[in-house]
């Protein structure tokens, strides 16, 4: 009887860890999640943000450009999970886009980010080094963005969203808002970002190792 066929991708040494049970991987996670909440913890409620009481048609572009920068230094986290839930909308609508994204964010993950630095690579009993895993899940990216629908249903999906709070932004009369003492007009998304970034340098040390 002919032996099972084995895993192609395999570590050489001792037993491999799943790289989803690594402690980058759990650390990454950790902040992630600590991350959000934060962030949410600045949610403006959605009822002031649809205040249609509070909207007007600017006069000119300079002012619908100033209440664009206020609106979204105070309704940054809104704005946000608004964009984000376009992005969303338009991946579930087009199934196809969504796997392959999440296929392309799992090579990225198990086969190079959160892969042991000391367990090599080897398909097919061929070992690759870290900088061809690199190499080899950059063409990856750049065919997947390109080269199918991916790329076009995220710009796309973006373009839309950004147009959404620059209306919203631009017609929001902003007069009745109040900005904290200690939050500049412009760092407030920029901060709230910091915080999103915070937990992918947990998997900083393991990606610098490697290059």
């Amino acid at each position: 009887m002919a032996s099972p066929p084995t895993l192609p991708i395999s570590s050489a040494g001792a037993p491999s860890q799943p790289p989803i049970a690594t402690p980058a991987f759990r650390a990454f996670l950790s902040r992630l999640t600590s991350s959000v909440r934060q962030g949410f913890s600045h949610r403006r409620p959605w009822t002031e943000l649809v205040d249609r009481s509070s909207m007007a048609r600017p006069d000119n572009l300079s002012e619908a450009y100033s209440r664009i920068r206020k609106n979204f230094s105070y309704f940054r986290v809104n704005y946000i999970t608004l964009f984000a839930l376009v992005l969303a909308f338009s991946l579930l609508s087009h199934p196809f886009s969504l796997l392959t994204l999440l296929s392309l964010l799992a090579a990225w993950s198990f086969l190079y980010i959160f892969r042991p630095s000391d367990q090599p690579l080897v398909i097919r009993g061929r070992t690759f080094s870290d900088f061809e895993t690199l190499v080899g899940l950059g063409v990856l990216t750049v065919i997947v963005v390109f080269l199918t629908s991916v790329g076009s249903l995220l710009i796309s999906a973006s373009l839309i969203g950004f147009a959404i709070v620059c209306i919203h932004g631009a017609f929001r009369v902003p007069e009745d808002l109040f900005l904290d003492d200690q939050e500049p007009v412009n760092g407030g998304f920029l901060s709230f970002l910091g915080n999103a970034a915070s937990a992918a340098s947990a998997a900083g040390p393991a990606i610098a190792a490697r290059v």
